[in-house]
Parts: C-alpha cells; sequence; structure tokens
C-alpha cells in the first residue's frame, strides 16, 4: 500500500520542525553560576526547578541551592508547586532569591481560564469546574476531548449537556462556537466547565445552556521541550446486528403470509434447497454483516509531535499530528482507505515593548475519508438474505449459446467472477457498486487564525490593562469522486447451470474527477476589553472589566448572516481574599427581534465566603479550607429562536381565484401573525454551594441548582380555534424548569512508593415543562407538569388471545363484546393489546400517557489512579439510571419494527404463534404493513441504565536514569483498553448499532517520550 500523502506531510513538517528547534540534551557553554532560594523568611527552598533558555535545568538542594550555566545577558526560570513562579536575570542572581509563597488555591496551578478572563480558584463565586489535563495524559492516554469531559467533569451529562439544560457552547481559545472534535488532547492544557448565570454572564446570549472552554497549550519561557506520542490501536465490534439467514426467513415469511390469511410465498422445495447450500449461488444466502465484508478488526495509528519553548521575550508552541483509521467495509483496498487526517497548530507569544505583548495563533487541519459509493452498512439493513448473489462464477456458466459466450468474452470480472444483480437493482446492485462503482473521498479543511495584544496601561494608572481579541475561521467541506459505470448480470439458472444472463447497465469508466461541496463557514470574532485592578486600604481589592463582544458566520447559500453581539461589564470586590462579591451583566443585541425590542439588560450576582479562614476554623486539622457560595441572575438569550423574522407578518403564494370573465388573480395567504413585541428568551438562575478540602487529601464539591427557561417562544394553542392556524403569531410563553444537585469528590493520598488518587461525580437533574400552551382532550395528554423528556405511548396488556375472538355468521374473525376496538387497522390473535384509559370502548391516540423519559435524571463518574513506583494503572467508569429507550426510535432502522416486506433480524425468533401464546416476546409476523404492533407503547421500552468502564490503562514509565542513557527527558509504554465492560439490563439493545460504523472495544498500545 502507498504511504499516505497525509502521513508524507506529516513526516515532513515534523522532521523540519525537529530540526528548527535545534533541541540540546544538555547545555555546556556559559558561566556556571550559584545562587540560594529562599522563602520570605529565609528559610531555604528544596526542590525548586532552574531552567535557562537554551534547555538547561537544575533543581535546588536541602539547603535551597543551586547551579546552573548562563550567558551573560539570559534570564532563568524559578518554579516550584505553591509558589509564586520568578523570572530573574543572571545579573540579578547575587545573594538569595526570594520566592513568594502562595495563597492556598491561588498559585499558578491554580489559575483557570475562563475564555474572556482568568482567575484563580479560590476566588471564583460561580458554579465552575476544571481539569488541567497535562499532567494526565501520562496515565490516561486517550485523544478524543470529548472523552475528558464525559465521567470527569462534575455537572456534565455526556460530552457537553451542563445538567440537563442543553447543548453547552464550546469556547476554544477564546472563541465561540469551535469544534472541539478537530482538537487532539495533545494540544489543550485545561478544559473548564461553566454552568451557572454569574459564570456564563460575559458570553451574553450564547452562554444560555451554559459554556465549555478549553485552552490550547502555549511555550512557556526557560522550557524547550520536544514531545512524541505514538499509539496503534485495534478496534473489535462489541455488538453486529444479527439477521436470519435465507432459509429461516424464507419460512417464517409464508408464517406471514399465512397470518394473513394468504397463501405461502416460497414453496417448501424451494426453502429446502436455501438450507442445504449446495449452490450458493443459485440459492444466495448473503449476509453483509459477515466476516466477509465487516472486518473482523480494524486498526488506527495516531502519531502526534509537540515543540515548544522560549525565552522571557518570545515564546512558541507548535503541534502537528496524524492520524489514520482503517474502513469497516473494506472488499476494495483501493476504494475502502478509510480516514486519514492531519493538523499542525502554532502559536507565537511575543513582547513588542515594556507595555505591549501580543500573540498570534495559527491552526490548518485536513481530513479524508475515502470510501466506496455504495454504503453496505446501510444495504445490510435491508437487502434480504436470499434476494441474490453478489457474484456469478464464471465456470457455471453455459457458452454453449453464441449470445452468452459473447456476453462473457466482453465482460469484466471480478477475481473470476461476474458482478450479479436482479431486476430489482439494474446497474446499482450494492456489492457491485461498492466493488466497480468508483470512489467517493470527503475532504473536510479548516482553518482558524487568532491574534491577541495586550496592553499594560500601569503608565495611566496601576492596575489598569486592555485587551484586543481578533479571530477568522474557515471550514470548507467537498467530495471527490469517481463515478464509473458498469455491467452487472442477472442469471437464469438449468439445474446448477446458467444458461442466459439480463445484462444491466454498460462498461464506462469516468475520466474526471467529480467534486461537488458540501458547503463553506466562514467566522469572524471580535472582542474588546478594558480591565482595572487594584488594592486599596490593604485588605480591600476590586477588579473590574468592561468587554464588548462579536461574532458572525457566513455560511454559503444561507443569505441570513448570523450575528452575536454584545456589552459587558463585571465588577468583582473581595475583602481579605476570603470574601467575595460579583456582579456581571451584559447587555445583549439580537437581530431576531423587531427594531425596539433588540436590546436586553442580563443582570447576575454572587457572592462567596471562605469561613475557613476565620480564627474558630483557621487552625482545623480535618478542615483545610471551606469556601461557601451563592450565585443567581438573568440571561436573556435569542439562541431558542429558531429562525429570523417570527415577530413579523409573513404571507406566501395561494391557489388561483378565477373571474367569469376568464381572468384570475393569485390569492395572498396569510401564514404567520404579527407580534412586534415577540423578546428574549431568559434564563433565571440560582446556584447555592460550597467547597472544602478536608484532611490535606480530600477535595469535595456541592452543588444545588435551579434554572428556569422561560417566556420561550411558540404559539399559544388555547388562545386561539384550530381554523385560525395560519393566523396565529409567535409568543414568548413556554417555560421549563430545571432543578438538582451536584456533588464532586477528589482523594489523593501518597504512602512512600505508592499513592492513590480516587474522583467520583454524581448529578441529579430533574426537569419539567412547567408551563405550555395546549389543548387536548384528555387531561392525562397534557404534557405540563411533565419531565421535558417524557415519552407519551399507549400502556401494553400483552397480545390478544385467541379467546379474546369469536367468528361471525360469515365466518370472519371479530372482537368480543367488551373489548376496546383499535382504530389502527384490524387486530388478530398475537397482535399488541393495549389499555384503554378513556373508557370510551375504542383504542385510538387519545389513549396514550406518559409511560417513560428518555434523559436520566442520575448521571455518575468515578476514577482511580493508582500508582507504584513506576508503575500506574487508571480506570475510568460512568453510568445512568431512570431513563427509557425506545425500540422503534428511528437509530434502530427497522430492527424491532418487522413488517410487510422488511428483513427480519433475530428478534422475530420470539413471535406469537398459538403454540408460543404464552411466552412470546414479539408480536404475531404479518407480510402486511402493521398499523397497530409498531406504536410508541410500554412494550418497546427498555430501561437504559447501565454501569461501564469506559476506559483503563497501564503505563510503565522509565527511570531518570535510564532516560538519561537515551539522551530523553521523559519515557512511558501504555497499554490501554475503551468499552471494556458494562452492566446493565438491556446493555445488547443500548449497544447495538444499524447501518453504521459498530460500537467497538479499542485495545491500543503506546509510546510517549519527551527531550
Amino acid at each position: 500500500m502507498k504511504i499516505n500523502k497525509l502521513y508524507r506531510l506529516f513526516t515532513l513538517v515534523s522532521l523540519i520542525l525537529l530540526c528548527f528547534c535545534n533541541v540540546t540534551i544538555a547545555q555546556t557553554n556559559g558561566t556556571e553560576v550559584t545562587a540560594t532560594v529562599v522563602d520570605e523568611q529565609g528559610n531555604p527552598i528544596s526542590g525548586v526547578d532552574v531552567f535557562s533558555p537554551k534547555g538547561g535545568k537544575a533543581s535546588s538542594d536541602v539547603n535551597g541551592q543551586f547551579k546552573i550555566k548562563l550567558l551573560d545577558d539570559e534570564s532563568v526560570v524559578l518554579e516550584k508547586k505553591g509558589y509564586e513562579s520568578v523570572i530573574i536575570a543572571v545579573s540579578d542572581l547575587i545573594g538569595n532569591i526570594t520566592m513568594e509563597k502562595s495563597l492556598f488555591l491561588a498559585s499558578e496551578d491554580d489559575e483557570i481560564k475562563m475564555g474572556v478572563a482568568t482567575k484563580y480558584r479560590r476566588n471564583i463565586i460561580g458554579a465552575v469546574s476544571s481539569i488541567n489535563t497535562q499532567d494526565r495524559l501520562t496515565y490516561d492516554n486517550t485523544q478524543f476531548v470529548r472523552n475528558y469531559i464525559n465521567g470527569l467533569m462534575l455537572g456534565v451529562r455526556g460530552s457537553d449537556n451542563i445538567r440537563g439544560i442543553g447543548n453547552a457552547v464550546f469556547v476554544i481559545d477564546g472563541v465561540i462556537g469551535r469544534d472541539p472534535n478537530i482538537l487532539n488532547m495533545e494540544e489543550v492544557e485545561q478544559i473548564t466547565v461553566l454552568k451557572d448565570a454569574n459564570s456564563v454572564a460575559l458570553y451574553g446570549s450564547q452562554g444560555r445552556n451554559g459554556v465549555i472552554v478549553i485552552n490550547t497549550r502555549r511555550g512557556k519561557a526557560n522550557k524547550k521541550e520536544v514531545k512524541v506520542n505514538v499509539r496503534s490501536s485495534i478496534s473489535v465490534p462489541i455488538s453486529l446486528p444479527n439477521y436470519l439467514s435465507s432459509a429461516p426467513y424464507m419460512q417464517l415469511f409464508n408464517e406471514a403470509r399465512n397470518n394473513d390469511g394468504l397463501d405461502n410465498f416460497y414453496d417448501p422445495a424451494l426453502i429446502q434447497e436455501f438450507r442445504s447450500g449446495s449452490n450458493k449461488f443459485k440459492y444466495p444466502d448473503l449476509d453483509l454483516y459477515s466476516s466477509e465484508y465487516v472486518q473482523p478488526f480494524v486498526n488506527s495509528t495516531n502519531i502526534i509531535t509537540e515543540f515548544s519553548g522560549g525565552n522571557d521575550k518570545n515564546q512558541y508552541y507548535v503541534n502537528v499530528g496524524w492520524n489514520r483509521n482503517e474502513a469497516w467495509v473494506n472488499i476494495n483496498d483501493d476504494i475502502n482507505a478509510g480516514t486519514n487526517r492531519f493538523n499542525v497548530r502554532g502559536n507565537l507569544d511575543f513582547k513588542i515593548n515594556d507595555w505591549i505583548t501580543s500573540s498570534l495563533d495559527g491552526i490548518a487541519i485536513i481530513s479524508s475519508n475515502k470510501s466506496s459509493r455504495a454504503n453496505l452498512l446501510s444495504a445490510a439493513t435491508t437487502l434480504r438474505p436470499n434476494t441474490y448473489s453478489p457474484f456469478l462464477p464464471i465456470d457455471l456458466i453455459d457458452t454453449s449459446d453464441p449470445t452468452v459466450a459473447g456476453q462473457l468474452q466482453a465482460a469484466n470480472t471480478f477475481n473470476g467472477m461476474l458482478l450479479g444483480s436482479t431486476q430489482q437493482f439494474g446497474a446499482d446492485a450494492p456489492i457491485a457498486l461498492a466493488i466497480a462503482g468508483g470512489y467517493r473521498d470527503t475532504v473536510f479543511r479548516s482553518t482558524q487564525f487568532n491574534n491577541t495584544i495586550n496592553f499594560d496601561l500601569d503608565r495611566i494608572t496601576k492596575g489598569l490593562s486592555a485587551k484586543t481579541y481578533v479571530s477568522f475561521d474557515f471550514y470548507d467541506s467537498y467530495n471527490l469522486s469517481i463515478n464509473n459505470q458498469f455491467k452487472t448480470y442477472e442469471p437464469t439458472w438449468e439445474g446448477d447451470r446458467i444458461t442466459s444472463l439480463g445484462v444491466f447497465g454498460e462498461d464506462i469508466k469516468d475520466q474526471t474527477e467529480n467534486v461537488t461541496t458540501n458547503g463553506f463557514i466562514s467566522r469572524f470574532g471580535f472582542y474588546g476589553l478594558i480591565n482595572y485592578d487594584t488594592t486599596f486600604a490593604k485588605d480591600h481589592s476590586l477588579n473590574t472589566t468592561l468587554l464588548g463582544f462579536y461574532n458572525s458566520q457566513r455560511q454559503n447559500d444561507v443569505i441570513q448572516t448570523d450575528v452575536d453581539a454584545h456589552l459587558g461589564f463585571q465588577m468583582t470586590y473581595d475583602y481579605k481574599k476570603k470574601l467575595f462579591f460579583d456582579f456581571t451583566g451584559t447587555y445583549t443585541n439580537s437581530i431576531k427581534l423587531a427594531e425596539g425590542n433588540r436590546g436586553a439588560l442580563s443582570p447576575t450576582s454572587g457572592i462567596a465566603y471562605i469561613i475557613s479562614e476565620e480564627p474558630f476554623l483557621k487552625n482545623s486539622k480535618f478542615i483545610n479550607y471551606l469556601k461557601l457560595k451563592a450565585s443567581g441572575g438573568i440571561i436573556k438569550s435569542d439562541q431558542g429562536i429558531d429562525g429570523y423574522y417570527l415577530y413579523d407578518l409573513n404571507y406566501s403564494s395561494g391557489s388561483n381565484i378565477n373571474w367569469a370573465d376568464g381572468n384570475s388573480n393569485r390569492r395572498q395567504d396569510i401564514t404567520q401573525g404579527e407580534n412586534l413585541d415577540l423578546t428574549f428568551e431568559e434564563r433565571i438562575d440560582l446556584n447555592i454551594g460550597l467547597e472544602t478540602y478536608l484532611m490535606n487529601s480530600m477535595w469535595l464539591e456541592f452543588n444545588y441548582f435551579k434554572s428556569e427557561l422561560d417566556k420561550q417562544v411558540g404559539f399559544l394553542n388555547d388562545q386561539y380555534p384550530s381554523f385560525y392556524n395560519n393566523f396565529r403569531p409567535y409568543n414568548n410563553f413556554d417555560k421549563n424548569l430545571y432543578t438538582g444537585f451536584e456533588i464532586g469528590m477528589n482523594f489523593n493520598k501518597t504512602y512512600q512508593d505508592f499513592s492513590v488518587s480516587l474522583g467520583a461525580n454524581l448529578l441529579y437533574s430533574q426537569t419539567e415543562r412547567a408551563k405550555r400552551s395546549e389543548v387536548f382532550a384528555e387531561d392525562y395528554l397534557q404534557t405540563q407538569g411533565t419531565e421535558i423528556s417524557t415519552i407519551f405511548g399507549l400502556v401494553d396488556q400483552g397480545f390478544y388471545a385467541e379467546t379474546d375472538f369469536n367468528t361471525d355468521v360469515n365466518g370472519n374473525r371479530v372482537l368480543n363484546a367488551g373489548l376496546p376496538v383499535p382504530q389502527f387497522g384490524s387486530v388478530q390473535p398475537g397482535d399488541i393489546k393495549y389499555q384503554d384509559q378513556n373508557g370510551d370502548n375504542i383504542i385510538d391516540n387519545d389513549d396514550r400517557i406518559a409511560i417513560g423519559q428518555a434523559s436520566s435524571p442520575w448521571t455518575y463518574g468515578v476514577n482511580l489512579n493508582l500508582k507504584y513506583k513506576s508503575f500506574n494503572f487508571f480506570v475510568l467508569a460512568t453510568g445512568q439510571s431512570g431513563a427509557d429507550g425506545n425500540k422503534l426510535s428511528s437509530s434502530f432502522n427497522q430492527y424491532y419494527s418487522v413488517d410487510g416486506n422488511d428483513k427480519y433480524s433475530e428478534v422475530v425468533l420470539g413471535r406469537w404463534t398459538p403454540e408460543t401464546a404464552s411466552t412470546a416476546t414479539y408480536p404475531r409476523l404479518s407480510s402486511q404493513t402493521n398499523q397497530n404492533n409498531f406504536r410508541t407503547s410500554t412494550f418497546w421500552l427498555f430501561d437504559t441504565s447501565f454501569f461501564t468502564i469506559n476506559r483503563a490503562q497501564i503505563t510503565y514509565e522509565f527511570q531518570d536514569t535510564f532516560c538519561n542513557k537515551l539522551g530523553i527527558e521523559d519515557l512511558s509504554l501504555n497499554l490501554s483498553g475503551t468499552n471494556l465492560f458494562e452492566i446493565g439490563e438491556n446493555k445488547d439493545v443500548r449497544r447495538l448499532r444499524i447501518g453504521t460504523t459498530p460500537l467497538s472495544r479499542a485495545y491500543t498500545l503506546g509510546l510517549r517520550m519527551s527531550f
């Protein structure tokens, strides 16, 4: 196989950067300098890391002393956890160097980057969760960003749903709306989740559902590094659909016809021929999920290199990655190439002068997914096993007929076979299309650019600063394809020989690669802010920010540009760094509303009190830290307003009005009423919580939340008669309620050579349709007061029994008197029987009630890391409970709803028959469309509760002495697995993927090293 072009591009760029960086293992030039590091009381500090610009590194001993070689014009960086970092010129390395101890949760490691603002964890008032990823990647080496959210971040259901309110907006490096799926985890430095109104307020309208902030890595002064991460994986399918083979299908289809009062479709002798397998070409048994078409495992390779460094004036960072994933369907190696992805990210931070610094970021990503023109996994859900043979052996063709001989001489063959088909498919038979039809290569390209300029305005007044941020994003996707035409053949059999061939299509090779676009998106973003940070009267601090924000997105073939703009103001006051008050507000503008209603103020506020700083707790050995906090506010948003000009009176062209003189006029119909008072939706929010650190080893966090999503836009169904529907205007009316709590815990302890780290989080989130405008015939059909994801359906009472019917004078089967009569078509024994809810003696849609909910109120995650000397063992598990799934949902692609000419899955083996009436798990079979059985009901619901081990990893970190011999800084090997184990009553149903890539279990061998 040829080396992929993207892989060659990755190799070339990585080698160029390696040469450019000119990594040095040890610094040999310069003058050796000795200095001593002490704290504010003059006590020596051991274990301080010292870095020089050329890659030199030293560490202070028990006396606080270190030695390092430096040039005369260089500076060094001193770092130690719990202390403020120091950058000092070589000329100042005289006597003692003093490092100041940081307040608890107020060191550089505790900086939380919240997009437009950065705060210490100690100073945060709202509900904010954060994780620094770089230290974890050694023992949790997943490269999918969403994997670092699901199960690890408190308050998040899945990977983007905060507290059940809805999908959060992602902010990557300050840019709203960027896609986290295009990142690899080596790029990511920190992930932060902003959950309450006070935390998200500065993001204006777009922050309604919460914000997930991702900050990527940047170069650091005097830390020159080259890192390499190589991963190779094997994935095996956990579960594949299981469809019946030809003979069982044919036999059961006959049974279905008999149930409908029809004769057999397949002769029993023919079924026996299919069962015997005497001639698989004449009597085919086609299974597109077999190993002949779907590989038993697939490989993937991921290589990432990083280059970073700099000095006190300029810092750089570059990330280059290549990823390849093999295709599951691979009957043509030249076409089903799978996916390939190349990415490069670079940033540069530089000092312009004493009061201006700036940064530049650039990202380029290109990915390719090359496959055949046929989607065999989708075809596998509908193509019945006995339909046709995809291949016809040449040696079974009787060429005594000159016409057949001529056809065969002119035919293109595939491994000695002709491509088979039927009248139904003609020249578009799925397997023939996959082999001879050419290919489709879907290409995605993304480029992103950022620029930040920071102004230190101390010369105007101390503590004053300003910042501008500009971003440009471009996303482009297109298809490259070769659309070959080809011949397929339908055989006519006499005995075991093919005596004639029906021909479909022509053999015409496409000589031009076709290009079609999937769309182009461009995004422009800007914000500017002024910040004033001051301390007065020693114990009082004030931090004030004024923000202006603008973001726009254009998409090809879409006339309207999406625009978000707002002004923001934040003022935070603290007393002795233990009592905090915050007011944050935004003035939001929306072009989705009528003039005069396009602006609105979103006020929020919060208070936090570090009670452990008080004398009665300050010296406690049990409670090291305790903070109480509360916040609330209103976020005005247009994110739920699904369209523009919803406030306006709309018209459409109607039918003609014909006059007696033969002329006509086109009628203009009103399709939407006018409401110029339409306004923003409101999120009204309350959060009460606490954070505590106990026994110097356990972190606990608790939050209670209540959020109302009020004034949602929709129609008022209970205020207009049905004949007035076209005249109804949109109104602000509906309200949803979200209440619950979240608990997070992290425990860390070291015992000599052994250390343990245990984390757990729990989210309870219950929702309610608090207010609705609706009209239903029955009270139990009202959705107001129900959970938002409530499933409404019929209540099943098992299957109709033969005793539920009698025979009329014409010999027809009729329901017994007194039994409710279904309105979904005639029923028979073996059909699903439903409960009559309103006692009107008929079964219809008015008998639907609330039978379940689709969203889980309970979600949780547990992670454990055990380390003994050089070995690490990490495991992450997640779970949920309290929700239901529906087997009739579109994701199951009729796997469970089999009727008519559908393909039969294994579920029909539990069908109702008179002999299995007491044990049946599936309704009777029917060869016609069954309107009664396949309706949402309790029969088809299943419990989606589960507990699963998402991933586990064993890591070995090589000793420093071994690494030094190799001339590298760090080296580790890891073996990991994903989707390893699951407990759940319906795990087989939950893990089934129909017509698409199967859920898989992956085993990965990884190597990480740094220089």
